[in-house]
């Protein structure tokens, strides 16, 4: 089982993790899921975790007290987590990571607010910070629940099939393939042949083609971070060539 431990201002907006994949991985006890509200630790009569910036500047600062004792105390529970904290300032989150973290028993996870967290937590109890991409959200709610439904899939007997895994996108460095189901045909729009004919080697080999070629279109920077086989090279090859824009002829 996986234990995570989630502090955050607002455990509230987690009850989305109640459903579809992760509540049915809590359901046959593969994840856990425990969470601590910082108010509850804070040493202010008023309950409040946040003050003014020293040096001045627009919003408020999470105070190192309260998050501190809130960690000590999730620290307490799993003294072998790894306290994580959620923030633009961190590495991306990465399907490698993902995999990584499905494999760990125990994770804090730290949700910030507000412009940020005393710097003195991060420098002294923080062990990674990780991003879930280029953008501001309104705090580190959102990007936890990102990071455990995608650890979740990893984690075994959470999935159906657990096949499914192995072909999504970024699984091995690629982006996935087309998918396509019934009926045949519709609006004048139809299956691909390939796919209807039975032939598995024929099949797979179109899967690969067409991952290689829409990784290639929309992500090329994966492309040339990937060490293409010599077979890869000739189906990525047939697949520019096959999707070319032809000139009008005269």
């Amino acid at each position: 089982m996986l234990t995570i431990d989630i502090i955050s201002l607002f455990p509230e907006m987690f009850t989305a993790l109640n459903s579809s994949i992760p509540g049915r991985a809590q359901q046959k006890n593969l994840l856990a899921l425990h969470y601590i509200n910082p108010r509850d630790f804070t040493n202010n009569p008023h309950h409040r975790v946040d003050d003014r910036p020293y040096g001045g500047g627009p919003g408020m600062v999470m105070q190192y007290q309260p998050l501190k004792a809130a960690i000590d105390a999730a620290k307490a529970r799993l003294p072998k987590a790894r306290v994580i904290y959620l923030s633009p300032q961190g590495q991306p989150l990465t399907q490698a990571l993902v995999r990584q973290f499905a494999t760990e028993s125990e994770l804090i996870l730290l949700a910030g607010r507000y412009e940020g967290i005393d710097e003195r937590l991060i420098e002294s109890c923080v062990d990674m910070e990780l991003s879930c991409g280029d953008y501001v959200l309104s705090g580190g709610e959102l990007p936890a629940m990102i990071m455990i439904d995608a650890i979740t899939r990893l984690l075994p007997g959470a999935l159906g099939d657990e096949a499914s895994s192995l072909t999504d996108s970024f699984s091995d460095g690629l982006l996935d393939y087309p998918h396509y189901t019934r009926p045949e045909s519709i609006d004048q729009l139809n299956v691909p042949a390939v796919l209807l004919n039975g032939d598995h080697k024929a099949i797979s080999r179109w899967r690969l083609k067409q991952s290689l070629g829409k990784t290639w279109q929309k992500r090329p920077d994966l492309i040339k971070m990937r060490s293409l086989t010599g077979e890869e090279q000739q189906l990525l090859a047939e697949y520019i060539k096959e999707n070319s824009p032809t000139e009008d002829k005269p």
